[in-house]
């Protein structure tokens, strides 16, 4: 979407456990906001974080609604930067292609200057909105344009880790990563010495849109993370200004992290790795 000021509207998504969220977390958001208003191309209008569902089975992931609601917490104070809850609500795990998706078409939806009625409807006719409104319906690829007249450019926004994960057997889907690299794009936040550069250039997929990666380095270095965290509850220790105040109050408040928490899920495979995995096998029986 072009402004008056010629320069292109675009919004943050921020996919992951959010177990709990840090100040890292936020931060993620101000450096990419900075990096990308500094190009004199783009403005920053949103940052979306969107928790990931309890079906994702990640090992010490607590409960989607406890790490939504700290997320919402955590982001009060905040002008631009929302916490969507729809991915969460979902009683299978969603590949992020598919929050993507569906946030493209949010945004095409609320946009006057664009008519969806070709597109799959967020609520079906007949249905209890109550019922519907966090219902998944698919959106078929190529549904919606990226180039949806009037509508902002909606980009991943992510670390050097996510590239990385690119690499793991089962992970991702090779089109699901074209189509993100494609359609949407991805806002990186390294560090120095990171091997970023090096995961595009190793990458066939990364390298022919490498054009659509915008790495961002941070030179305030911030090593906090949620991992970091869990660890130090465990042990009694204090996160005071790791997460924000009312987060850790709300932590504290209902005891969330523990050695039986951070157990759960233990022995489980992530649901991605058990889903590609299980496709890839029904195919070679074919």
């Amino acid at each position: 979407m072009e402004n008056p000021d010629n320069k292109t509207e675009v919004v943050l998504l921020a996919c992951g456990s959010f177990n709990p969220i840090t100040n890292m977390h936020l931060r993620l958001f101000e450096l990419a906001k900075d990096y990308l208003h500094e190009t004199g191309k783009y403005k920053v209008i949103k940052g979306i974080i969107s928790p990931v569902g309890d079906a994702y089975k990640k090992k010490s992931l607590i409960s989607a609604n406890h790490r939504v609601t700290m997320a919402k917490i955590a982001t009060e104070s905040s002008d631009w930067v929302e916490v969507d809850d729809w991915e969460s609500s979902q009683n299978e795990w969603l590949e992020t292609l598919k929050v993507l998706r569906y946030h493209h078409q949010k945004l095409a939806s609320s946009n006057p200057a664009n008519s969806l009625q070709s597109a799959v409807p967020l609520i079906k006719p007949g249905r209890k909105r109550k019922q519907e409104a966090n219902r998944y319906i698919p959106v078929k690829k190529n549904q919606l344009s990226p180039d949806t007249k009037g509508v902002p450019q909606l980009k991943l926004l992510c670390g050097a880790d996510i590239l990385e994960s690119f690499r793991i057997p089962n992970l991702w889907k090779l089109e699901d990563i074209t189509e993100i690299m494609a359609n949407h794009g991805l806002v990186c936040i390294t560090r120095a010495g990171n091997d970023a550069q090096k995961f595009i250039y190793e990458s066939d997929t990364l390298w022919q849109h490498k054009n659509n990666i915008h790495l961002v380095e941070e030179w305030i270095t911030n090593d906090i993370s949620s991992t970091k965290i869990r660890r130090a509850l465990r042990r009694g220790q204090s996160i005071r200004y790791l997460v924000p105040d009312a987060v850790r109050g709300y932590i504290e408040k209902h005891n969330l992290y523990s050695s039986e928490s951070e157990d759960r899920n233990a022995g489980v495979i992530l649901a991605p790795l058990q889903k590609y995995a299980r496709g890839c096998k029904q195919e070679q029986t074919l």
